[in-house]
């Protein structure tokens, strides 16, 4: 018999003895910590947070009656460690469900914290009808879904429900009205749907109601004014039918009342005024209308009253004057009318006043800013006249200073001598007169945004403005009477990135460009500028607009602009250039406009790159150039004094020349005619006719559709957006994009003058429509073939490097708001985008983004091919059967409606690709804290109040009623309160 080795019969004896001893100790276990050592097995503990829960040794386990698991984190004991009465995991990056099957063992527990994880499936029953003790639940921040479990009434003790941001649906638990000792019920930013159950109002202790952020639907319940001691109540970011109950006025204790962005008609209670405890009110982002209640001035307690984007008329209460405690007063975005109450100046804790966008008309109060420290004031786009408040600065505080879009009259040094902590100042579009007192050396130091344009200021461009270290935007266009020159040293501004001044009667030379490293835009003209360009242009790295049309300068355009990387727009049109355009300008892989018309330049057109796409209005009106797309060719004499060395005279080498260039003719014609016969039978019956817009040189129908090759022989095709496109190579060696539209007979004419419209659409965030080639069957549409993908592939992708930073995102969504804006407010008429989405956001080869697809739908619906009138959106509007005007309305609402969908489709990674039970439904806070986990890497502290802004203008955009919408130009101005410096 074999007999086992020594040293294995050892091992075996040890195992054997280890076994046994854990053995020992694991039935030694109490149940308490045996249910939390299995409550950790169905854990995912990506951090190993609970490292310590583990089963202790001999020699440090418990005392008989005392339980193992008092010392291990996030558990409390009583003094005697018999009970445990407290199990805090929050903040613990755990995930994975809850069964409910070791919880259910800890039924002395009095405070429950599961928050801030990442906790998934169902809420156990058992952790309700198991833990009567709890007095606090706290399950917020996770992602626990399907129906609020039964038997939240079973725990009579509870005073705490947390249960914020998760993914509950169904109904509310009305059962939770049965707990009498609840102050605290957070049920917040998840899918419950339905109404508010009338149960809700029988509440006998609570203190904290916040229901914001679901997808509850219904009236809300008048019983809820009963609830005699809540004292903060966020009910909004739902979608309810009707009005606010006047019997909220009942709720004598509420101190916070926030119904916002909850689709709420009818008008503001009056009863409300009869809540003496309250102190901030938020009702924007309604339907409410008819006027604000003179009643509502008898809460005297208010600090903060937001009613902003709603339909109010009427005028400010007289009332408020008694609101001494009030900080902000939000009306933007209203109908409302009258001027500002005199009172409302003497409110001594006023420091925001936002009034813009309404109706207001007459002066502003003389006293306003006087007898409080203003930080914000925005009354722009009303009709206020006169003055402005020389106090407004008296507090010392005041940031920003919105004027813009009224009738002001008068001068501004009153104002802005004392006035150090001004950052952001806009009063364009007004009246303003006198010298511009701005004291960019001194008081205004810590300014970064200036817009004055459109005003009648005098005395020139402040010379001292080279000290204004952290200015960014600096806009003084359109003052005929300013005059003066350009100082010295003004491109040596550190930060600044938007100088423009146009038509200001301004002369002089351009000081030299010593250091401009962060201008991206140069707009100067319709002045008497003269001198040259100066050749330091090229340490403009970063510009991308360089106007200065309509000048008297002079001399030799300079070769450095072709090493300016960035540079789209190029307009020296209507000056005195001399010589040749730069060889290498055309070499710019970014260049988009260019425009040099009306000088005296001379030689021929460069044939390279971008100069080839350039039509024939850039370069017009210089007599002396020559060369494509110019119908003057650049014939050499030379080649024909010395024909085959047989050495004509200059009379007969001139002779000669005629009879070469006859015979050229000839054939030349031969040739076009039989191509052009050839390629008319071979692609449809009719006459051809090619129309070229800007951008694409005059070819000619034959070489438009041997390109083509009547689409039979292209195999190629591009993913230009949402439709294939057939790309076709132009005989230059352009490629360009192809769309055919079959055309409808009758309605041809009209089809092309869109067509027309559309191709002088000009704008570098719009895919070209470079020409088109029709006839009475078909129209083929040119575009540029922009060969970098689109906006959806790239969010699919996420870390594309077009999106994978905040400040690559905000590139994009600034990009897509300019060039819609230009083609809703810039186009005349209008062009309504009517697809906008991301496939339809395409890239060129410097990443920059192009809206394509734009018109094509209202170009369908004129040809007979699109969408029935009368049709219902998905957003609720009707194309109306009537004025083609209201149609072009409905339809521009609708690409408003898209922008806002497209904004929450970039900041959410794609995640979130309608507004529909996403951003309507959730708070703020709540879709915020997802944005921020959905970008890699995190995000910026100094970003995140850029991605708040960019959420409040999608939350306008998507708004449900059509005319509660912003308009695209608004909401461009709302971005470009971002970064002001990129505003065109």
């Amino acid at each position: 018999m074999a007999t086992i080795p020594w040293n294995l019969a050892l091992c075996l004896s040890l195992y054997f003895s280890i076994f046994l001893i854990q053995t020992r100790v694991l039935v030694a276990l109490d149940p308490f910590s045996e249910a939390l050592l299995g409550l950790k097995s169905e854990l995912v503990d990506a951090s190993n947070s609970l490292h310590d829960w583990a089963v202790p040794s001999k020699q440090n386990s418990s005392s008989a009656g005392t339980i193992s698991a008092c010392s291990w984190s996030g558990i409390t004991c009583t003094k005697n460690s018999s009970m445990i009465i407290g199990l805090d995991i929050s903040q613990k990056n755990l995930s994975g469900s809850v069964s409910g099957n070791h919880i259910k063992v800890l039924i002395h527990l009095v405070d429950l914290n599961l928050s801030s994880n990442s906790f998934s499936g169902e809420l156990p029953a058992e952790m309700l009808t198991s833990l009567t003790n709890l007095r606090s639940l706290d399950i917020s921040r996770n992602n626990f879904n399907g129906s609020f479990p039964d038997g939240i009434s079973a725990i009579q003790h509870l005073v705490i429900l947390d249960a914020f941001s998760n993914s509950f649906s169904g109904p509310l638990p009305a059962e939770a009205a049965r707990l009498k000792n609840l102050k605290i019920l957070n049920l917040a930013g998840s899918y419950f749907e339905g109404p508010i159950p009338k149960e809700f109002g029988s509440f006998q202790s609570l203190e904290f109601l916040h229901l914001a952020g679901n997808w509850l639907s219904g009236e809300i319940p008048i019983e809820l004014g009963n609830l005699r001691t809540v004292t903060h109540m966020e009910i909004g970011y739902n979608l309810y039918q009707g009005s606010v109950p006047w019997q909220l006025g009942n709720m004598t204790k509420l101190e916070y009342l926030d119904i916002a962005q909850a689709n709420l008609s009818g008008s503001v209670p009056p009863y409300l005024g009869n809540l003496t405890h309250l102190q901030s009110l938020f009702l924007f982002s309604n339907r409410l209308s008819g006027s604000i209640p003179n009643r509502l001035g008898n809460a005297t307690l208010l600090e903060s009253i937001d009613l902003s984007v709603n339909l109010l008329s009427g005028s400010i209460p007289e009332s408020f004057a008694a609101l001494k405690n009030l900080r902000l007063l939000s009306l933007m975005y209203n109908d409302m009318t009258g001027s500002i109450p005199e009172g409302i100046a003497e409110l001594p804790s006023l420091d925001s006043l936002f009034i813009w966008n309404n109706r207001f008309s007459g002066a502003l109060p003389q006293s306003l800013g006087r007898n409080s420290q203003l930080k914000s004031v925005d009354v722009s786009t009303n009709a206020f006249e006169g003055v402005i408040p020389a106090g407004l600065c008296a507090g010392g505080k005041l940031a920003k200073l919105m004027l813009f879009s009224n009738r002001f009259t008068g001068g501004l040094s009153a104002v802005l001598s004392n006035c150090p902590s001004l950052v952001r100042l806009r009063i364009e579009d007004n009246s303003f007169s006198g010298v511009l007192p701005l004291q960019f050396g001194g008081v205004l130091k810590n300014v970064t945004y200036v817009d004055v344009s459109r005003n009648q200021f005098t005395g020139g461009i402040p010379d001292d403005i080279y000290k204004a270290e952290k200015l960014q935007y600096f806009n003084i266009s359109h003052n005929p009477g300013l005059g003066g020159r350009i100082p010295e040293k003004l491109w040596s501004l550190p930060l600044l990135q938007n100088f423009s001044a146009a038509s200001c009667n301004i002369s002089g030379n351009i000081p030299p460009f010593e250091s401009c490293k962060s201008v991206s835009v140069i707009e100067l003209s319709g002045n008497h500028l003269s001198g040259r360009i100066p050749n330091g242009i090229f340490s403009c790295r970063v510009l991308e607009k360089l106007d200065l049309k309509k000048n008297r300068l002079m001399g030799t355009i300079p070769p450095e602009l072709a090493n300016l990387y960035s540079l789209s727009i190029l307009d020296l049109s209507y000056n005195g250039f001399t010589g040749p355009i730069p060889e290498k300008l055309g070499n710019s892989s970014s260049l988009v406009l260019l425009n040099m018309s009306f000088n005296n330049i001379s030689g021929s057109i460069p044939s390279s790159g971008a100069l080839r796409l350039m039509g024939a209005n850039a370069f017009v009106g210089n007599p002396n150039l020559c060369g494509a797309p110019l119908p003057q060719t650049c014939a050499d004499s030379k080649a024909f004094v010395h024909v085959g060395g047989l050495g004509f005279g200059s009379k007969g080498a001139e002779k000669l020349t005629w009879v070469l260039l006859l015979c050229s003719g000839i054939v030349l014609l031969i040739v076009i005619s039989v191509s052009a016969v050839l390629y008319t039978r071979k692609c449809s019956e009719g006459q051809w006719r090619m129309v070229s817009f800007t951008g694409l040189p005059q070819f000619t129908v034959s070489d438009v559709l041997r390109s083509l090759s009547c689409y039979r022989d292209s195999t190629e095709f591009v993913s230009h957006s949402s439709a294939l496109f057939s790309k076709a190579v132009l005989p230059t060696g352009i490629s360009v994009a192809v769309k055919k539209i079959e055309l409808n007979k009758n309605r041809t004419g009209e089809v092309l003058e869109f067509i027309t419209q559309m191709g002088n659409a000009r704008h570098r965030n719009l895919v070209r429509l470079l020409g088109y080639c029709s006839n009475k069957k078909v129209v083929y549409l040119l575009y540029d073939c922009l060969a970098n993908g689109n906006l959806g592939e790239k969010i699919g992708m996420k870390r594309d490097p077009a999106i994978s930073t905040w400040a690559a995102k905000y590139k994009v969504v600034v990009a897509i708001a300019r060039g819609l804006c230009f083609l809703h407010h810039d186009c005349h008429p209008a062009i309504p985008h009517g697809d906008l989405r991301s496939s339809n956001i395409m890239f060129d080869e410097n990443m920059e983004p192009h809206l394509g697809e734009f018109g094509i739908k209202r170009l369908l619906q004129m040809n007979g091919g699109g969408s029935a009138p009368g049709k219902v959106s998905k957003i609720g509007s009707v194309l109306n059967t009537g004025e083609p005007d209201t149609i072009v309305e409905e339809e521009i609402y609708s690409d408003i409606y898209s922008f806002g969908e497209l904004l929450l489709e970039i900041l959410t990674n794609g995640r979130l690709i309608t507004a529909e039970g996403s951003i309507q439904s959730k708070p703020r806070d709540t879709i915020l804290r997802e944005i921020y986990d959905e970008n890699e890497g995190g995000v910026a502290e100094e970003s995140r109040e850029e991605i708040k802004l960019v959420l409040e203008v999608a939350v306008l955009c998507t708004r449900s009623m059509p005319s509660d919408r912003p308009s695209m130009e608004d909401a461009l101005r709302l971005l470009s309160g971002l970064r002001p410096h990129r505003k065109q």
